[in-house]
């Protein structure tokens, strides 16, 4: 989960969210902007081997451009690249800068609002079976929750593309990151809080557009939608999603944590910095992740993402009338006026330069993920990475380009068009591509 940006939609964790934290945050952003970035000796990039006959992917030039993002400033990060039948999985860094224990590809690791995607198909599949409609309020279904007007003028479709105007809760729920303050991420390490609770807050908070005439991110809408699973299924949510959604996709290293701290398997430790309010940065890789939920508590691999992403694209979890829905977009507007990115229902495109791809990003604390596939899924790339929010603001509040983003954004070049052409410059997160979400606060996007 991430906040996305003012009026760009970006994670990781975020939309209007962002823009509230933003103008909170100008002034102090400069007085915390003194960085210093823990050069970690790491090893080379590790591959594992991939099939010799037929193979397209370039695993030389994959390797270096993943041990430039390392070496840009990001303490580890794994990868998964697929091309057809070619496979390639690479590592580079420190899973652990303390023992300097290494990265390796198929590490377990926080993907938070990639878990969008997986909440988005189970609301569908409820569509495809007649228990939900898209456009019905959200009202007649959860009337406690979303009461009165607002319940009867927000729609399920607007829950899932963000078109809603509910605010997200994350601020609230991390009270202190609203002084830019970073001690509510320690005090709430073991809280357990229920989604009911998350609910409230968000939607406790002022309405920031009337619904479905703009477009804002907001994690409360994605914890709505895990209750209206809930209501529809008598199930929790998190049941659901696994039977219906990660075990039909075959996927092995899948699941939510419910309220176990701790990440099951190999993994590396997650190192927030905050934006310099965290130095050095902290590790947060043992977090209660209820504070996240069906909007970005799952735990995978790069791997399974991209089995996830090629299952769903190829129509294989979801009937093709309501595929077509979920490819159904909202246009993002950057700053200058242009189409970042288009966000359908848990999902959204963007353009490389070999076109269009879909995907999610995501970013909680410490974990940043970013899975990306071809229309038809042939082409694709997720990389995982253990430090956050290493970006800079100057005195303005506007984010200071980083060479990592700009190196993720190659890297992704590379991994779906075969080339790596210059990135353009973002003060967002490691998604240097205009479309990607930023990840410009501390939230789950």
């Amino acid at each position: 989960m991430q906040l996305v940006p003012s009026t760009h939609a970006t994670t990781r964790n975020d939309g209007r969210k962002h823009r509230t934290l933003r103008r909170r945050r100008t002034a102090p952003a400069a007085a915390v902007a003194v960085f210093a970035l823990l050069a970690a000796a790491a090893p080379a990039a590790t591959a594992a081997p991939g099939p010799a006959v037929g193979d397209r992917l370039d695993r030389q030039a994959l390797a270096a451009e993943l041990r430039a993002v390392h070496e840009a400033g990001v303490f580890g990060v794994y990868s998964a690249v697929r091309n057809g039948h070619s496979q390639w999985k690479g590592a580079a860094g420190l899973a652990d800068i303390d023992t300097h224990r290494p990265t390796r590809p198929d590490l377990r690791h926080r993907v938070g609002s990639v878990t969008k995607s997986f909440t988005a198909v189970a609301v569908l599949q409820q569509v495809a079976d007649g228990r939900i409609r898209l456009d019905q309020p959200i009202g007649d279904h959860l009337p406690e929750l979303v009461p009165g007007e607002r319940g009867r003028k927000v729609t399920v479709r607007m829950l899932l593309n963000h078109t809603s105007g509910i605010a997200d809760y994350v601020a609230e729920a991390f009270p202190s990151l609203k002084e830019l303050d970073p001690r509510s991420l320690d005090e709430h390490r073991h809280r357990t809080i229920a989604p009911t609770e998350l609910v409230r807050l968000g939607v406790g908070l002022p309405q920031t557009f009337e619904p479905g005439t703009d477009w804002g991110y907001s994690n409360t809408n994605y914890i709505l939608l895990g209750e209206l699973l809930r209501k529809v299924t008598g199930q929790d949510p998190e049941r659901v999603i696994t039977r219906d959604v990660i075990r039909k996709a075959g996927l092995r290293d899948t699941w939510f944590p419910g309220t176990q701290p701790a990440v099951k398997g190999p993994h590396a430790r997650m190192y927030e910095n905050l934006h310099g309010l965290i130095d050095p940065p902290r590790d947060y890789s043992t977090y209660n992740m209820t504070w996240a939920g069906t909007a970005g508590a799952l735990i995978s691999t790069q791997q399974d993402l991209n089995t996830f992403y090629r299952r769903l694209l190829a129509g294989e979890l979801l009937p093709a009338a309501q595929l077509r829905e979920m490819l159904t977009t909202w246009p993002v507007k950057a700053p200058d006026g242009s189409v970042g990115m288009r966000y359908g229902l848990g999902i959204y495109s963007m353009d490389t330069s070999c076109g269009p791809v879909w995907g999610h990003d995501g970013g909680v604390f410490g974990a940043g993920t970013w899975a990306l596939s071809s229309p038809e899924g042939k082409r694709q790339f997720a990389v995982g990475w253990n430090l956050t929010k290493y970006q800079r603001f100057d005195e303005a509040g506007n984010g200071i380009p980083h060479p990592a983003d700009q190196a993720m954004g190659r890297l992704m070049e590379r991994a779906l068009c075969g080339g790596a052409p210059a990135a353009p410059a973002s003060g967002g997160k490691p998604t240097a591509p205009k479309g990607a979400p930023l990840q410009q606060v501390p939230l789950n996007r």
